[in-house]
C-alpha cells in the first residue's frame, strides 16, 4: 500500500510540474504590450504601463482608480473619439508599444436623470401658464381660464407629448451610453424649459387669438399631431426591440408589421421625422410664432443628429439600404 501511495504522489507531482511548464510556455508565448498614456490637451505623460496583456480593456482604471470609468476617456488621437469599453488592446491599430491619450470628461450624470429633468420641466412650466398662476399675467386674470377651446386643446397636446416622453424614458428607451457630462443638463434644461415658458406665455395669454381658419385648421393640425405622436412611439418601440436588455448590440433597423415603421424604407431616423411632424402640427394648431421658432430650432438640431447617425450606419454596415435619407425622404 505504501508503495502504491508513493507512486500516486509521484504521478501527482509530475502532473503539477507539467501544468507549471505549460503555464510558463504560454506566458512566454504571450506578447505583452507597453502602454504610454498622455494627457490629450497638454501631451504630458500621465503614466506608463509595462507588461499589459493584449486582452486588456479600460486601461486608465489602473492609473486613476479614484475616478469612475464613465468619467474617463481613452483615445487613439487627442481629438478623436473615445474608445469603447469593450475594445480590446490587441484588436486596436497599435503596435506592442502603444500611445493613448486620456481626457477627463468631468462629472457625469445618467441619461435617465437628464431626460426626466428635461421633460418634467416643460410639463410643469406650461401648466403654470395654463392655470394662470399669480405674477405671470395681470392680477385680474389669476387662476382664470381662456375662453378659446383651442387653448385647452393645446395644453392637452403639450402635456400628452411630455408625459409620453417621460414614460418612454422610464419604460422604453435603452441607452448605449449610461452617462453624459453633468454640465450638459444645464444647457439642455435651459433650451427645453425656456422654450416651454415662451410658448406657454403667448398661447395662454388673455389676449391670445385663435388660428385664422378656425376649427377646420385646428382639427387638421390635431390629426397631424396625433398621427406623428403615434408614429414616433412606434419607432421608439422598434428601436428598443433591436437591442436586447443589458447589451450594446447595434443592428440595421428595418420596417416591421406596424405601418408606422414603414418609413424606415426611406429614412434612417424616422423618430426625428415624426417629432418634426408633431411640432409642425402644434404650430398649425396654435398659430403661434414662438412655437414655429421652437420647431425650426428643433428641426436644425435633429437634422444634425440624423446626419451623424446616418453616417454612422453607412460606416458600420456595408449592406445599409442606399435609398435612405437622414431625416426627410429624398430631400435631407
Amino acid at each position: 500500500r505504501l508503495k502504491k501511495e508513493r507512486e500516486r504522489e509521484t504521478d501527482r507531482e509530475r502532473q503539477r510540474e507539467g501544468r507549471n511548464m505549460d503555464t510558463l510556455a504560454l506566458e512566454k508565448a504571450v506578447v505583452f504590450f507597453e502602454v504610454e498614456i498622455l494627457d490629450a490637451k497638454t501631451k504630458d505623460k500621465l503614466c506608463f504601463l509595462d507588461k499589459v496583456r493584449p486582452t486588456s480593456t479600460k486601461l486608465c482604471a489602473a492609473c486613476y482608480p479614484q475616478w469612475y470609468p464613465a468619467r474617463q476617456s481613452i483615445r487613439l488621437d487627442p481629438k478623436g473619439k473615445s474608445l469603447k469599453d469593450e475594445d480590446v488592446l490587441q484588436h486596436l491599430p497599435v503596435g506592442t508599444t502603444a500611445t493613448f491619450y486620456f481626457r477627463d470628461l468631468g462629472a457625469q450624470i445618467s441619461w435617465v436623470t437628464v431626460f426626466l429633468t428635461e421633460y418634467a420641466g416643460p410639463l410643469l412650466i406650461y401648466l403654470m401658464f395654463y392655470f394662470r398662476v399669480p405674477f405671470i399675467y395681470p392680477p385680474k386674470y389669476d387662476f382664470t381660464t381662456s375662453k378659446h377651446w383651442v387653448v385647452h386643446l393645446a395644453c392637452m397636446c403639450h402635456s400628452f407629448h411630455y408625459v409620453k416622453r417621460l414614460l418612454e424614458t422610464l419604460f422604453v428607451h435603452r441607452f448605449s451610453h449610461g452617462t453624459m457630462p453633468l454640465r450638459n443638463i444645464f444647457k439642455n434644461c435651459t433650451y427645453y424649459w425656456g422654450f416651454a415658458a415662451w410658448m406657454a406665455y403667448y398661447i395662454n395669454h388673455p389676449l391670445y387669438t385663435p388660428p385664422t381658419y378656425g376649427e377646420q385648421q385646428v382639427k387638421m393640425a390635431l390629426i397631424i399631431f396625433l398621427f406623428c405622436q403615434i408614429g414616433n412611439f412606434s419607432i421608439h418601440i422598434a428601436l428598443r426591440n433591436l437591442r436586447p436588455p443589458g447589451s450594446k448590440t447595434r443592428k440595421i433597423p428595418y420596417p416591421t408589421k406596424n405601418p408606422f415603421t414603414w418609413i424606415f424604407l426611406l429614412v434612417s431616423c424616422p423618430n426625428y421625422t415624426y417629432e418634426l411632424g408633431s411640432w409642425l402640427g402644434f404650430t398649425l394648431m396654435t398659430q403661434c410664432l414662438p412655437v414655429a421658432f421652437f420647431t425650426l430650432v428643433g428641426f436644425i438640431q435633429m437634422t444634425v443628429w440624423a446626419k451623424a447617425k446616418h453616417r454612422s450606419y453607412l460606416k458600420e454596415f456595408r449592406d445599409y439600404p442606399p435609398l435612405r435619407s437622414p431625416i426627410l425622404p429624398f430631400v435631407l
